[in-house]
């Protein structure tokens, strides 16, 4: 895996694994016979293995991408993303969007489609980091500043402490779910401004590579999958900044919650254990996500993401379901 070197800056019983015989027979060209998918929790995330992402048939394609809406993120064991050419690892991502290109992060050279994240933590770096927070929980959606932000999305390991460095999801479906029809009614129809300029500073201080000029755009509140159809909050910590139409104050007060609701929500999250030749799959459209930075030992956590665009995030109305009352 050496070619993933950057050219920029730097308890309790779990049930059985379900057999393939017992899945749904609409993924049967991608769970295919010998597989097996395990989930991690009832909302949110799979597991599978005996499943090799670099071979899909289209209509595997097809269906790994409506199961990865349906279940927010997957996490698929033993495979060999990381062992092909990088140009063959960004072939297959590329069957699912365009690439986006991270304006200021390293890449391998001449692959500044393949977005590079590696950190080295030991005591005094935690120490250091933890001096300023009170945790190392940073809930984001990737990129919600551009246009069109990612859909199905691949992170591989390339290096990891034995213990530490997991990757934690939020269903953020799920999140809209559990709020109130009054409150769903209220933030249908506003939009928020999402950028990053004070995360590209920080990157170019720190020696990162300046590709282009960074951007903001403005996306609903609340999105609708295209194919799942179903509604999710499309805010986070990591880009959503304020609420248009509305003063600071009411944007904060208002912005404030759905944000807090994400962080707190343990039902609907997911917490994935990185392992040799793992790959997350998740859809950044539906999903927030933290690193969870809790290792000591100086060991390196190197990953490698593949991130298809999608399309510009969109709202259908607000319809209030059986038994609810409307505001």
């Amino acid at each position: 895996m050496h070619h993933h070197l950057s050219s920029g800056a730097g308890s309790g019983t779990q049930p059985p694994h379900s057999s393939i015989k017992d899945a749904d027979p609409f993924f049967k060209n991608l769970l295919i016979e010998g597989s097996k998918i395990q989930k991690l929790t009832p909302t949110t995330g799979s597991e599978i293995t005996g499943v090799q992402l670099s071979k899909p048939t289209a209509a595997g394609k097809d269906q790994l991408a409506l199961l990865v809406a349906q279940r927010k993120v997957v996490a698929f064991r033993d495979q060999d993303l990381a062992d092909l050419p990088i140009r063959e690892a960004l072939y297959f991502g590329g069957q699912f969007g365009r690439h986006h290109i991270y304006p200021t992060s390293g890449a391998p050279e001449g692959y500044s489609e393949n977005h590079l994240v590696h950190r080295n933590n030991s005591a005094w770096e935690l120490d250091e980091y933890l001096a300023e927070k009170n945790s190392s929980i940073s809930w984001h959606s990737d990129v919600t500043y551009e246009q069109q932000p990612p859909g199905t999305t691949f992170l591989y390991i390339l290096d990891s402490p034995e213990v530490g460095g997991d990757t934690a999801f939020v269903n953020q479906v799920e999140a809209y779910n559990r709020l109130s029809p009054a409150l769903k009614e209220r933030l249908h129809g506003l939009k928020a401004v999402n950028y990053g300029f004070d995360k590209v500073e920080l990157s170019l201080q720190r020696g990162g590579v300046d590709r282009r000029e960074p951007v903001k755009n403005e996306h609903p509140l609340v999105g609708t999958h295209p194919v799942a159809g179903e509604k999710a909050l499309f805010v986070n910590g990591g880009f959503t900044r304020s609420i248009v139409g509305l003063k600071k104050e009411e944007s904060d007060a208002l912005l404030g919650f759905p944000l807090a609701h994400v962080g707190r929500g343990i039902n609907y999250q997911a917490r994935i254990r990185w392992a040799p030749k793992t790959v997350d799959v998740w859809d950044n459209r539906v999903t927030a996500y933290s690193a969870i930075v809790d290792w000591t030992t100086g060991d390196r956590r190197h990953l490698a993401r593949i991130t298809p665009q999608a399309e510009r995030p969109y709202e259908t109305p607000f319809i209030p379901e059986d038994g609810d009352t409307p505001a």
